[in-house]
Parts: structure tokens; sequence; C-alpha cells
């Protein structure tokens, strides 16, 4: 553990002390494009976050190829070795693509080519466990296409949710913790070699996600960009990949019995590891209805759109950090319930306790259609949404009177109706001391 530990530290630190001079590079670089009509930040932020994310990959396997135990993982797999040769590729495609928008379709084929090569260095599904029957063998052909597929599912799902400052690489790392957990008890545990590569993949990408995270959160400073999503979406789906596809059911000997027994007792962790449904539920409910939605409307299922989970939570009214929170509860909830499933299926309490978070899930989605009023004695104490009417005199904006252009007439219509996730704060500043809207004008 201590390694493992070692190696992520290394990671996060590595990426983290990058992000900041990549941030000037980007700046230097252009690669700043201009807001679009589905961004929800107002100022352009420079992209290329991935370049600082590859480096603290690339040195996580290295001081892992240095370190006693985990070097074994190098000797006995060639696994290290196809991550970081389809981590290089899809890398480099994101790069292009965050410097001069490239186009959907070639993006599409760099993830199956990159794919490819990781199938062509042996990481590969060899076999699927399968409930009732066993473990079913793979020919070459189905474990290269069902591989790919997985690859491309998971680097799609994770680029379609980042939308929002820190959401991707925190649903992410909350992702890969809840696997790292997995595939370290499997290793140690049961003493299964063939784990070691999934924990190691998992702990990297931890490090990777914490070390981007202070330089990401709201108000970001810098963007991961396709580059960064990509790249962490095939960090992630190798993982999936190598416990899953070369890991034999029969060896856990959770009962001594048949093969079928041990596939059964481990399909709910196998499964949906398998088809990252829960590890990244999310993110892949969010892809599924981004491609119906999008076909519906006769639109390419590439086509970018504010259709979004993160957009509709604005749009019902949360704020952008209470929106990213929210994405990081379900994320959690759905990860670490199927990780304690897995332990113990037999548990109620752990049924239980999924559903009544589940509730409070629901609850706080449905916050801002709820709009309590506090008392009197504490209304100075709570923000001015929760006061009652008249309680406190809210000042209306000052909309000029003509707009020169088109977007002038816009943003005077949005700062008469403030909403979604500017919402409190411009009534924070129409409440604010007069001393402190005199500041606020001479900065603009």
């Amino acid at each position: 553990m201590r390694e493992y530990l070692l190696t992520l530290c290394i990671t996060a630190a590595v990426t983290y002390l990058l992000t900041g001079p990549v941030r000037k590079f980007a700046i230097v670089a252009g690669a700043m494009p201009e807001i679009r009509a589905r961004d929800v930040h107002r100022e352009p932020t420079p992209r290329l976050g991935g370049i600082a994310m590859f480096f603290g990959l690339c040195a996580g396997l290295l001081v892992a190829d240095h370190l006693t135990n985990l070097n074994q993982v190098f000797e006995t797999s060639n696994e290290p070795r196809a991550l970081l040769s389809g981590a290089a590729l899809i890398w480099l495609i994101g790069v292009l693509d965050d410097k001069f928008e490239i186009d959907a379709l070639i993006k599409l084929g760099g993830q199956m080519i990159a794919a490819g090569v990781m199938v062509v260095q042996g990481l590969t599904i060899l076999w699927l466990p399968i409930p009732g029957v066993g473990s079913v063998a793979l020919t070459q052909w189905q474990g290269t296409l069902l591989t790919v597929a997985l690859v491309v599912i998971t680097i799609n799902a994770v680029n379609f949710v980042d939308g929002l400052d820190g959401l991707a690489a925190g649903m992410v790392c909350i992702a890969a913790t809840a696997f790292f957990l997995y595939a370290y008890r499997i290793w140690y545990s049961y003493g299964i070699e063939a784990a070691a590569p999934a924990t190691l993949f998992s702990a990297i990408l931890m490090g990777m996600c914490l070390g981007f995270l202070p330089h990401n959160m709201h108000p970001a400073r810098i963007f991961m960009g396709d580059s960064g999503s990509m790249l962490i979406g095939l960090v992630l789906a190798a993982g999936a990949i190598s416990v899953t596809g070369q890991v034999d059911p029969d060896a856990l000997n959770l009962y001594v019995g048949s093969e079928k027994e041990a596939v059964h007792q481990t399909v709910p962790v196998y499964i949906p590891l398998l088809l990252p449904l829960t590890i990244i539920a999310v993110p892949a409910a969010d892809l599924i209805l981004a491609i119906v939605r999008r076909t519906w409307r006769g639109q390419s299922p590439f086509a970018a759109d504010r259709g979004h989970l993160h957009h509709r939570l604005l749009e019902i009214g949360h704020s952008h950090s209470r929106a990213v929170l929210i994405m990081y509860f379900w994320s959690a909830l759905i990860a670490f319930g199927a990780l304690a499933y897995s332990v113990n299926s037999a548990s109620m309490w752990i049924v239980l306790g999924v559903v009544f978070l589940s509730a409070i899930g629901l609850l706080l989605l449905l916050l801002p259609r709820f709009t309590p009023r506090a008392p009197r004695w504490m209304e100075r104490f709570v923000p001015p949404r929760y006061r009652r009417r008249g309680s406190v005199a809210v000042a209306e904006p000052v909309v000029p009177s003509s707009a020169n252009t088109p977007a002038q007439a816009s943003g005077a219509a949005g700062a008469r109706i403030p909403h979604g996730s500017t919402a409190l704060s411009e009534l924070e500043k129409a409440a604010a001391p007069a001393g402190f809207r005199a500041q606020e004008r001479e900065r603009a």
C-alpha cells in the first residue's frame, strides 16, 4: 500500500507543479478558444491541461518501475507499456484538437486506433464472467471488438461530462478511488498478481486528477481539454479491461465449489466494470441521453449542445459549485454502493443505505424548487434568496436604454433576470453596501 501511495503522491505532485507552466504555454500558443454558446464560463480560459496530466502519468509509471514490489508489474506484464502507448496516441490527438479543433470523426478514429494499439500489446479482454454459465472464452476478434468498444465508450462518456469546472476530474477521481479499493482487495486479499496492473493504473489515475483539481475548481484557471478528458477516460478503461478480462474468477476461491458459483458471487462488480455503468454511471447516462437527444433532432451524435445533465442542473437553479457537488454525490453513491455490494452482497443494510442516500440525492436535485424563508431574526445571517420579501431592499439593475449589438442586448436581458448559476451572486451584489457596488463599477 505504501508504494501505491507513493506513486499516487508523485503523480499528483508532478501534475500539480506542471499545470501552472502549461497554462502559460497554452496562453502563448493561443489555445484559448472563444466562448461558445454551450459554455458556462464567462471568460476565455486556456486549455491543454492534459499536457500536465500526461507527464504526471509518465512520472507515476517511471517511479513505479523503480519500486521493489511494483517493479514486478513491469517484469511480468506488458500492460503498463500498452497503456503508455495508447495514452500517448490519444493525448497527441487531444492536444491537436485543443489547438486546431479537429473533426469529430477523426477523433473517433484516433480513439479506435489507440484502443487497437493497446490490444496489440496484450491489454485486451480474454474472457467474460457470465452468471450461471461461468467464464466464457472469447476469440481474438471478439476480445478486440469488445475492448475497442469499451475504450471508446469510456473516453466519450468522460469527454461528454467535462462541462463544468472540476466536474470530469472529480468524478473520475471518485471512480478511480472505488476501482482502486476493489482491485487492491483482489490483489492483496486473494493474492492474484493479475490484478496488480489495474491497481497501479487506478492509483496513477487518482494522482492525475488530484494534482489537476486545484487548478480546475471553480473558477477554473485552466481546462483539461480533450487532451485531458480523453486521456483519463482511456486510463480508466484500461484498468477495467485489465481486471475484468484478465483475472480468472475461479481463482478468487470465494466458495469451494464450481466456477459458476465463483462467477455468480463476483457479478455485482465484474459486470459493472465490463460495461462501465456503475463506476462511471453518470457520464455513461449523460452519453446515452445525448446520443438519443441529438439523433431524435436529426443532428449528429457528436454535435455539441446545452442539454447535458450539468446544464440542466444549472437551468433549474443550482449554482455552479452545487451542481458539481451533486454530480460528485451521485458518482460516489453508485461507485461505492457497487463496491460495498461486491464485498457483502447478502447484507440488506447496504441496500437500505443506498436507497436512503438516493432519497437524499433526489432531495438535493429538487432543492431549488423549494424556497424556505428564514425567521426574521436570522435574515441577516442567510443569503438574500432566503429572506422575506420587503425585508431587504434589492436595487434594480440599471439596464441601458439602447444596445449597440445583439450581444449587449442579451447581456442586458440577462442582467435583468438572474438565472442559473449566476442568480445567487447577482442578488448578493444587489444587496451589498453601496461602497461595494461602487468598487465593482470601477473594476468594470
